[in-house]
């Protein structure tokens, strides 16, 4: 999964389709969207990065936001889209999706409830020292004035989580039994050893000595003395407030407007109009698909017991598990090198961007998912795939070949930075990310290893299903939770008796599902989307049929919704046809 801020709510797409391309266009309409679509995109930059303060979250700039984004999305609706070149409709269909969601995330009310059971503002403002790029005095002392903006970010934050509360918009209890031990993990004794700190250990060659002194005294003291305090607050608003009183119900459809909430959502995260009900029987389709093969898995090993028995095996046998954090991230790089040898045969466009292999920050660990990707950044920085070292006991090393390959390439890493990379899209087709495509291919990912000669070990081949299976449970416990009343425990259950994912870890991922509704629907109807298209791409053009130009084909526009991907290829089909 990619580790990015999704936010809010989507509005349905109201242009996931590209047109056909006419044979002319007018060159004023193309002209008209491109100067249009810029200034939505530079707006929406110019609220995010103030340089020496924090985004204001203010009731009055969250209006003004939404007043405006709106106008933009209204003014895109009225352009005719069929008269816009080719590319250009896939423009508008990605710059609507961005300004969509930030609609909704407004119209929902998704400010009241700024936190997922694993992450939150306060862990989303840790990136500061990441994402602040400190080489001149002004520099520094504008990242300072940021974190001394963190206490009244915090309050304004804390605010809306009040209304929240009496507006019955809160995050269920349930999913928060861990969460202030996370917000603690930020507050260091010694400020030197807070996250805040990392831009001023090492010191610009620029910088005088006495300078940069000084400026490392300020750090300390601010982050000690309003830093700690702010996350401090925090802490206790979630232990004696928040926490007793937010909701005892677990599903979006218990929300106001809750079962309009997950229809959106469900549109947003799939990019498809398919039904809860349709979704949730994929689901079980599916499930019933990789039972078969996983029992074929076992009766292969000869294996003398259940199914759940097995599962048992696989969970508390040492075999399958590291002894220390070193040989589990030992063993994620080996793989991952192991991938970046197999890409030639599959690709023959690859990203310069490299990536590298490091633990998920033990501030976030214990609630966090078992890996993530984490892009880069700015384009002097490498992309990287966090694996999650807390509890090893809990992560099993047979899982890690499909974990790498979905998280690294030919995943994320190696579709999320070729979008980076194409200098001909606009920064918005760049730089939008929608997880049906994207943790769709992830999946795919998965299943394109066995062509690459991976899981060659039953018990790691079990792995990859035990992935396939989980992304496919994912269909029936979210929408059986949201819509359908189906309980935690319920959900807990089916997941667990389905797959052999640690126990630590199917509580943690259904803990994500209750509380960022709909987004696991993405994976596999992404994945099955793309795998619909392969075949009938392998099919109508039988030996023309060029494997990696099909990978090229599905990554060249970047991110961009299933309807748009099934257009884009069925282009590609009837060009080689021609």
């Amino acid at each position: 999964m990619r580790n990015f801020l999704l936010g809010g709510l989507a509005l349905a797409l109201t242009a996931c389709a590209s047109a056909p391309q006419q044979e002319t266009q007018p060159p004023g309409i193309n002209a008209e969207f491109t100067q249009l679509a810029e200034q939505a995109w530079e707006y929406n930059q110019e609220q995010r990065h103030p340089d020496d303060r924090l985004l204001d979250i203010s009731p009055q700039a969250l209006q003004e936001r939404h007043a405006q984004r709106r106008e933009y999305y209204q003014q895109l609706e009225a352009l005719d889209a069929s008269q816009l070149d080719e590319q250009n409709q896939i423009n508008r269909d990605m710059i609507m999706y961005a300004l969509a969601n930030q609609i909704d995330q407004y119209e929902f009310n998704a400010h009241l409830i700024p936190l997922t059971n694993e992450s939150g503002f306060h862990s989303r403002i840790a990136s500061l020292p990441n994402s602040s790029t400190l080489r001149s005095e002004e520099d520094y002392r504008n990242y300072l004035s940021r974190l001394q903006a963190i206490p009244a970010h915090f309050e304004q934050q804390i605010e809306y989580m009040r209304e929240g509360l009496n507006r019955g918009i809160t995050q269920p209890a349930v999913v928060l039994t861990n969460f202030p031990a996370g917000i603690m993990a930020y507050v260091k004794a010694d400020p030197r050893e807070s996250v805040f700190y990392a831009p001023f250990n090492e010191r610009p060659r620029n910088l005088s000595r006495d300078v940069f002194s000084e400026l490392e005294m300020e750090a300390q003291t601010i982050i000690a003395t309003q830093v700690n305090d702010a996350y401090q607050d925090f802490h206790d608003f979630m232990v004696d407030d928040y926490i007793p009183n937010a909701r005892d119900t677990i599903a979006a459809h218990d929300l106001p407007r809750g079962e309009a909430f997950y229809r959106n959502r469900a549109l947003h995260y799939t990019t498809t109009d398919l039904t809860v009900e349709e979704i949730h029987q994929i689901g079980l389709d599916e499930v019933a698909r990789i039972r078969a093969e996983m029992m074929e898995v076992i009766e292969s090993v000869e294996f003398d017991g259940s199914f759940d028995e097995f599962i048992e095996f696989l969970r508390n046998d040492p075999q399958f598990y590291a002894d220390s954090a070193e040989e589990l991230l030992k063993e994620a790089a080996y793989i991952a090198k192991q991938a970046d040898a197999a890409l030639p045969r599959f690709f023959t466009h690859l990203p310069r961007t490299p990536y590298g292999v490091a633990p998920v920050p033990d501030e976030i660990a214990p609630n966090y998912t078992t890996g993530r990707y984490v892009s880069a950044r700015q384009d002097d920085q490498p992309g990287y795939y966090w694996v999650n070292t807390y509890a090893l006991d809990r992560r099993p090393l047979y899982e890690l070949e499909a974990l790498t390959l979905h998280e690294g390439v030919p995943g994320h890493h190696l579709q999320i930075a070729l979008a980076q990379e194409m200098d001909h899209l606009p920064d918005y087709r760049r730089n939008t990310y929608i997880s049906a495509f994207g943790e769709g291919w992830g999946l795919y990912a998965e299943y394109l290893g066995l062509e690459a000669g991976f899981y060659q070990d039953p018990y790691s081949n079990f792995g990859r299903l035990t992935y396939e299976m989980w992304r496919a449970a994912r269909l029936v416990v979210d929408t059986g939770m949201h819509t359908m009343g189906w309980s935690r425990d319920r959900a807990v259950e089916f997941l667990a008796s389905n797959t052999a994912l640690s126990m630590h870890n199917v509580n943690t991922e259904i803990d994500r599902y209750i509380s960022w509704p709909a987004q696991a629907l993405s994976y596999k109807l992404g994945e099955l989307k793309i795998k619909e298209l392969r075949a009938e791409a392998e099919e109508t053009l039988g030996d023309d049929f060029d494997l990696r130009e099909f990978h090229d084909e599905v990554l060249s526009n970047g991110s961009v919704p299933l309807q748009t991907l099934e257009d884009q290829i069925r282009a590609y089909i009837q060009r080689k046809q021609s």
